[in-house]
């Protein structure tokens, strides 16, 4: 009972946490979920391709269980999986990551929670069902505050659904973040600059 409880909690958060992850495409243009956003290229339809990726090797290849979608071999693993090229489509990478969802929650719901698997690029390779959602959906909920920020830098929106979507309140937001920089350099000893690392300084 109680590993029936684990699982199904476990899994309704990752399906959850899959649908805001690929809410943070919405009404973007092909330039704006494809352009890197970070220092180190970051990108929304990346994230999503990454996910996608993540989810097929570690419910399919992990537990014997192939995904249908062929995949590069992980000791090829180049980070290709976290950008995307010209000729892949937005609808092509949503499709990929939906099922990649589909095959992984069939293995999920075939196996139990003691299930084993071996994970070969872990230093400790033999594992659990229980262990690999943990780690999927850690992975997830990482990448998708990611997103979070990413697409907040873009147009201002946040939220994790969009039926609890506020609208935009600009003049409120200045507000507060003026709050939060005076702080800071309040904290600092009151230098605009103080304390900036080398990095982030210039």
């Amino acid at each position: 009972m109680i590993d029936d409880f684990a699982k199904d909690c476990l899994h309704g958060r990752l399906k959850g946490i899959r649908e805001a992850l690929l809410w943070k495409l919405d009404g973007l243009s092909e330039y704006d979920i494809r352009r890197p956003l970070t220092a180190t290229g970051t990108n929304l339809l990346g994230l999503v391709k990454h996910m996608a990726t993540l989810e097929a090797w570690y419910f399919g290849e992990v537990f014997g269980r192939p995904s249908p979608d062929a995949l590069g071999r992980w000791q090829d693993a180049d980070g290709s999986d976290l950008w995307v090229t010209p000729g892949e489509t937005r609808e092509q990478i949503i499709g990929f990551y939906q099922r990649a969802w589909g095959h992984a929650d069939a293995t999920i719901q075939a196996l139990p929670l003691d299930a084993p698997g071996h994970v070969p690029w872990w230093s400790r390779s033999d594992v659990k069902l229980f262990a690999i959602m943990i780690h999927v959906l850690q992975e997830t909920t990482r990448h998708a505050g990611h997103a979070d920020i990413l697409r907040e830098q873009l147009d201002g929106r946040t939220g994790v659904r969009p039926e609890y979507e506020e609208q935009i309140d600009t003049v409120a937001r200045e507000a507060y973040r003026a709050k939060i920089e005076r702080a800071a350099q309040e904290g600092a000893g009151g230098s605009r600059h103080a304390g900036l690392s080398d990095t982030h300084g210039a």
